[in-house]
């Protein structure tokens, strides 16, 4: 709170401006120099500001992460600014004038319902974090549309907005996060402290999903790898990836479409409905392979991409669709297959060599083998590429050697 009212301050700002750039190798001495001029304590706290808008500018653009004020924490769990501006657009959509934000963080969401038009009500129990987000409403202009409070959300009356929209904390050991930093029951974190179990979530999902059924609209912000047994039945569950990466899953309330799953890639958006489709039938190996969306595999509808290339399954249990025929389509990416290998790193080897294929991708769905022992073991040489993949075909391990159709 104290490096936050310090950089707010006009001297603050002005060295905020001057340190904009600074390389990391280049710190030490430039705040060597600037502690001649400045308190010690301004001049670190200028110096991570910067870094960390450094950092944010992959999600929020050079031009925002340039004007914004970020903690360590806010830079790594705020929703990417598309992916945000998607949603926003979607809650316009439906007719939503005005949102609490429940568990705002820094207020990215906030920012891009802003910009649609839409009043927020932006909530956080964490006095630096609610800050850090106020701040950034004033900042870009919008403080008239977004007002922050610091408080519990589970305290917090509802009752007069069109929607929530909860962001729960997915992650644990995080001191002094507030109301977006989890407490771990029962096992719920995983390796790097990200929390796989719904009700570990800070507050816990089934919390959530009581705010969101006292409210005309709704949308929760969940981890993309939730069970799907776990999605209430009146949701409408939305996977979303934005330049080929999942980025999250939203649980949407009230929008007339319960039981609905979607998968929405950005940009576009294109978004592809879930029809019920029975599990594609497993066929040959055929001439093309295609790699679904991360967002289409976890909203379970490779089955549509399938019908869509008239394509089939080289395995019941891989998530690669095979077919005769290139279709283009936006939700899976296409490889034309030059040979197909039972698993030997020796043939594997001296196809490459053959090729002379010096430049090589590794992919693997199903095999316990990692690209980079692979490639260091078939040691690849010379001026053509080729993509291969570590799979299965029918039960038996495979390699497919292709490339991009």
């Amino acid at each position: 709170m104290n490096d936050l009212a310090l950089l707010l301050t006009p001297e603050g700002r002005a060295l905020l401006d001057e340190v904009r750039d600074t390389a990391p190798a280049d710190e030490l001495a430039v705040a060597t120099r600037l502690r001649r001029d400045h308190p010690a304590e301004l001049v670190s706290a200028a110096l991570g500001q910067a870094r960390l808008r450094q950092r944010a500018a992959a999600k929020f653009g050079a031009a925002d992460a340039g004007r914004m004020f970020f903690t360590p924490n806010g830079v790594e769990q705020s929703t990417r600014a598309a992916v945000a501006a998607y949603r926003a657009e979607r809650f316009t959509a439906l007719g939503v004038t005005c949102v609490a934000d429940l568990c705002c963080g820094i207020g990215g969401d906030a920012i891009a319902l802003a910009r649609a038009g839409i009043r927020v009500l932006a909530v956080d129990r964490d006095p630096v974090t609610a800050a850090t987000a106020r701040a950034n409403a004033e900042a870009l202009g919008l403080g008239e549309l977004i007002e922050v409070r610091e408080a519990d959300v589970t305290e917090v009356d509802t009752g007069g907005y069109d929607a929530v929209f909860v962001d729960p904390a997915r992650r644990g050991g995080r001191p002094g996060g507030g109301a977006r930093s989890a407490s771990v029951r029962g096992g719920g974190r995983a390796t790097g402290g990200r929390i796989f179990d719904p009700e570990a979530y800070s507050p816990p999902l089934s919390w959530a999903v009581g705010a969101a059924r006292t409210a005309p609209r709704a949308a929760l912000k969940i981890a993309p790898g939730i069970p799907h047994e776990a999605v209430p039945a009146e949701a409408e569950a939305e996977w979303i990836s934005d330049g080929g990466d999942v980025k999250e899953a939203v649980l949407w309330f009230g929008t007339g479409a319960p039981g609905a799953v979607r998968a929405t890639l950005l940009p576009g958006p294109r978004t592809l409905p879930g029809r019920g489709l029975p599990d594609p039938d497993v066929r040959p190996v055929g001439r093309y392979l295609y790699e679904p969306d991360g967002a289409v595999i976890r909203a379970h509808l490779v089955a549509e991409v399938a019908q869509e290339l008239d394509g089939g399954l080289l395995d019941p249990t891989i998530a690669y669709v095979t077919a005769d025929e290139r279709r283009p389509t936006p939700y899976a990416t296409a490889y034309e297959i030059t040979d197909q290998l039972p698993f030997n790193v020796k043939k594997l080897k001296a196809l490459l060599r053959e090729r002379e294929v010096g430049t090589l991708t590794v992919k693997k769905r199903g095999s316990a083998v990692e690209p980079e022992e692979l490639r260091k073991k078939v040691k690849p040489q010379g001026p053509n590429a080729a993509t291969v993949f570590l799979t299965r075909v029918a039960g038996a391990p495979t390699m497919l050697v292709g490339h991009p159709a």
